[in-house]
């Protein structure tokens, strides 16, 4: 959050500093796209819309690549994918032995 170019130096009072955390992580989860999510905002992986804009960027790439295939490479270009990352992943299940 410091490494943003609108953060302060100071904070003129506490209502200051939550008002202007209130803005930042708006603009992170809503506006700020994560090229570790897939180039998707938090919210959109959040609220499930992934895969409705996943679709509809790969059907722009599929038309921009129809229109000029020699452009790029030799197939038509896949959208960046999210990864995996769990805070908390799940325990692996261990066998019972009787």
């Amino acid at each position: 959050m410091k490494y943003q170019p609108q953060f302060p130096q100071r904070f003129g009072c506490i209502q200051d500093a939550k008002a202007f955390c209130r803005s930042f992580f708006d603009w992170y989860n809503q506006d700020h796209h994560h090229a570790g999510i897939g180039l998707m905002t938090p919210d959109q992986v959040h609220y499930g819309q992934a895969n409705q804009v996943h679709a509809a960027r790969q059907i722009t790439l599929d038309g921009a690549f129809g229109k000029k295939p020699n452009a790029s490479s030799e197939s038509s270009p896949n959208r960046p994918q999210a990864s995996c990352h769990l805070i908390h992943p799940p325990a692996k299940q261990q066998p019972i032995q009787a």
